[in-house]
């Protein structure tokens, strides 16, 4: 026991002269402190560091919107709505949006429940003006109250400007569902008039033929939009196809497989198709019967299997097949159907799913947003309140209102003039 306590303290003892000897060594140098040349320590500051521990890093693996200037020569797509008609928290119904570095943005079709995926992206409603229906389903134009009124509240003072197909009969076209829409909405209407931006609550419809061939539907700051039939349930359906500085973008929409999509849409970057879930999960998990499941599935709709036939014929950039739920235990079917007779490039679409496309490279990402989201700034200077075109109350039921409220009401007015130098009063 005493010896191993003596080895204890002579290994202690040499520990601490060679310390003393270092620390000598280096005041013997002028460099106080610093161990001497043949004593290896440690240091941080030896080594250079890969990354700033300050800086902003990229590029990121994922996409924040407002944070990336989009190129002059960069089409920047997002999936703001994958899903089907009955809804979920993770899908929306049809909705892409297509961005251009010339400053043009395009919304293709409006699903119920897309306007909050458009809406998380906190782009400006002036720049959110122009949407193309590829079909008259809920699931596809479904949320057309939500960014009609919506975007008009949250700042859109330009007016909402919609193109989409005419029908087998005037009832069933683009049209008569919007004019009928706008007048269901009516007394939303008629209480934001004077309140809101005027031309922010008009709206202008663009109805053409469902019929025409690669016809040009749309044509401005060097954008072009053809549309061609699709064949979905009954007449009425039509598939898009853009074109803007040597890049193309083409929707399907909904669509059984078709002649005109695979003539019209050769050569382009990005193709958009639908491809349904494999029949055998609308029989075990909508529970329909085979026969509906057929129907559904195959009959009005595009099959994984038949989706892959379609990309081998145009052989895009990348092929993004989406209508479908993208879930761990369907999308395996999905992909093995879609696989059996393509083998190109495939994105199998999800909400807030990122494309950005030059002619040189395509990059894919999710986008990252704020789910607690507010109104993004509005484009220009929002007007005040216009009372003489406003509609207002009733004496009989502007009488029943609360005079202590009012009273409270008017210290809120006195403190909101003289912080902001105005002279607004309280209407009694």
């Amino acid at each position: 026991m005493r010896t191993r306590v003596a080895t204890t303290f002579v290994l202690v003892a040499v520990l601490a002269a060679t310390a003393l000897i270092s620390y000598e060594q280096g005041r013997a140098d002028e460099r106080i402190g610093v161990a001497a040349p043949w004593v290896r320590v440690a240091s941080a500051q030896e080594r250079t560091p890969l990354v700033s521990p300050t800086d902003a890093r990229g590029p990121l693996d994922a996409y924040f919107p407002n944070t990336e200037t989009l190129a002059p020569d960069e089409m920047r797509i997002i999936a703001c709505g994958t899903g089907m008609p009955t809804g979920r928290e993770s899908q929306a119904a049809a909705c892409f949006l297509v961005e251009l570095g010339n400053g043009d943005k395009f919304i293709f079709d409006s699903g119920t429940g897309s306007h909050v995926r458009i809406a998380s992206l906190e782009i400006p409603y002036d720049f959110l003006d122009k949407i193309f229906l590829s079909h008259l389903h809920t699931d596809h134009f479904g949320d057309f109250a939500a960014y009609y009124i919506g975007g008009w509240v949250a700042g859109r003072s330009v007016p909402l400007r919609i193109w989409g197909p005419s029908g087998p009969e005037p009832e069933l076209g683009t049209r008569y569902a919007l004019e009928n829409w706008q007048r269901a909405l009516a007394w939303d209407r008629a209480n934001r008039v004077g309140r809101l931006p005027e031309r922010g609550g008009e709206i202008e419809i663009n109805e053409f033929d469902y019929m025409g061939m690669n016809e040009v539907v749309y044509e401005e700051n060097g954008v072009t939009i053809r549309s061609f039939p699709a064949i979905h349930g009954i007449d009425g359906s039509v598939s898009y196809r853009l074109d803007w500085n040597g890049l193309s973008f083409v929707f399907g929409g909904d669509t059984y497989p078709n002649q005109w999509l695979v003539q019209y849409a050769q050569g382009a970057d990005v193709v958009v198709h639908e491809a349904m879930m494999a029949v055998e999960d609308y029989i075990e998990k909508f529970r329909f019967p085979p026969s509906l499941a057929l129907e559904i599935g195959v009959q009005i709709h595009t099959s994984p299997e038949s989706f892959g036939k379609v990309m081998s014929l145009l052989e895009p950039r990348v092929a993004i097949a989406y209508h479908f739920f993208n879930d761990f235990d369907t999308r395996e079917r999905i992909g093995l159907g879609i696989r059996s007779t393509y083998d190109g490039p495939l994105s199998m679409a999800t909400d807030y799913m990122v494309w950005n496309v030059t002619r040189d490279n395509v990059r894919i990402r999710m986008a990252q947003i704020n789910p607690d989201v507010w109104p993004p700034p509005a484009a220009y200077p929002r007007p005040e309140i216009d009372t003489s075109g406003m509609m207002f109350i009733s004496p009989e039921v502007n009488a029943g209102k609360l005079s202590a409220a009012q009273d409270i009401d008017d210290t809120i007015y006195d403190r909101i003039n003289a912080a902001y130098g105005t002279n607004l009063r309280l209407r009694r």
